[in-house]
């Protein structure tokens, strides 16, 4: 049906009570099994990223750093994980599993990542649980290889994406869109081609009017050749660390947005998941899968 990245070591192991919901990656992909969404076939398991790519999107300096464990204390208190091999084992998975469905994507339409929508990481610096930029990465390389002439990148996760916005504030072929809560990290903002402020407690109807409003404006506007999407669930009025108002419902209509109008107009689409801080594990498993049943449904 379509590709989906996919690794075991997606789960991190972090101490307990850390507030990052580890587990979703272990039982999204089991989720989407059972109910038939997927099946074993559109699973592919990347390899680790080799840093040239990297290099295009991030500071040498910071990611060689980052590779060799060798960010300060300071630095990954920012990120707020613990070093290790195997964290930086994770992250170059991850990052390949969205070049590699990118491209995928080209003969399929659209393609996931379990994990991903890295969008705090910027050029030289990682945060907010995010090192290296999978969709900024894999961005720079359709451009850079003649894959795309045009990028749109669509954040639709609560937080803004401070970091992708970083990375392509002087690269005309990648225009950046986040649509995020006004008052919720980062609070230090940086500035995206099309920023859309929401104020606390926004809800279903507002969220999807605005999205409605903006969106087929930018497809016009931009005219991209590929989409990458950040499909955070943390717009749920439930999130722990969201502060807005929607429901699963109206987060299902948002990917509907997103991807229906990439279908019907024939763009391809990778997706990362991004962030979902619900304090029910089933709550973001839920609002995820959504966004795999509007994709099985087009």
């Amino acid at each position: 049906m379509f590709p989906i990245a996919f690794h075991p070591i997606y789960k991190y192991p972090v101490p307990e009570g850390h507030r990052f919901p580890m587990e979703k990656y272990e039982l999204l992909p089991l989720q989407l099994l059972r109910e038939g969404i997927a099946e074993e076939a559109d699973f592919f398991s990347p390899e680790p990223l080799g840093m040239p790519p990297v290099y295009a999107a991030h500071d040498r300096a910071y990611a060689d750093r980052f590779v060799a464990g060798q960010l300060t204390y300071r630095e990954m208190r920012r990120i707020g994980f613990e070093q290790t091999p195997g964290l930086v084992e994770r992250e170059l998975r991850i990052a390949r599993g969205t070049v590699e469905g990118a491209l995928k994507a080209f003969d399929t339409g659209v393609a996931f990542n379990i994990a991903g929508g890295t969008h705090h990481a910027s050029r030289d610096t990682g945060e907010g649980f995010c090192m290296i930029n999978d969709q900024a990465v894999a961005a720079q390389y359709l451009v850079d290889h003649g894959k795309a002439r045009q990028v749109l990148i669509v954040d639709l996760d609560v937080h803004q994406g401070n970091g992708t916005a970083d990375i392509f504030t002087n690269e005309p072929r990648v225009f950046t869109f986040s649509m995020h809560a006004k008052n919720n990290y980062p609070f230090r903002k940086m500035q995206s081609d099309l920023d859309v402020e929401l104020p606390d407690r926004t809800d279903d109807s507002s969220y999807l009017a605005l999205l409605h409003t903006h969106f087929p404006k930018l497809i016009e506007l931009v005219k991209p050749d590929f989409i990458f999407y950040q499909a955070g669930v943390d717009i749920l009025a439930t999130d722990k660390l969201g502060r807005l108002s929607c429901t699963i419902d109206g987060c299902r209509q948002r990917d509907e947005i997103v991807l229906a109008t990439a279908h019907r107009l024939g763009i391809p689409v990778q997706c990362s998941m991004g962030g979902g801080y619900s304090p029910q594990i089933k709550t973001i498993i839920e609002a995820h899968s959504n966004t795999y049943r509007v994709a099985r449904q087009l």
